[in-house]
């Protein structure tokens, strides 16, 4: 959802609500978020079905974790990360 003037956006799925919105008294760095997911796979493909681009497909880690990553054009990230035992 986002509202007609467009400073306040909700991210929403599976019961799980983010939202967006400008801080207008002081500027602030780029942020990151961190998800954990049992269905990375499919989340990825439901979210470039969308029309998602991601600045990083899902690549397993040295630490043996596996995420995928999406960037706004502001640098803030959010990064995605599976949690089944297959990761």
């Amino acid at each position: 959802m986002e509202m007609p003037s467009g400073d306040y956006a909700i991210v929403e799925r599976d019961g799980v609500a983010i939202h967006l919105f400008p801080d207008g008294a002081r500027k602030h760095s780029p942020v990151g978020v961190h998800v954990f997911t049992p269905d990375l796979e499919e989340l990825r493909d439901d979210l470039v079905s969308r029309g998602t681009r991601l600045s990083q497909d899902i690549l397993r880690k040295p630490w043996g974790t596996r995420d995928f990553r999406v960037k706004d054009e502001f640098g803030n990230e959010i990064k995605f990360t599976g949690t089944s035992d297959e990761e």
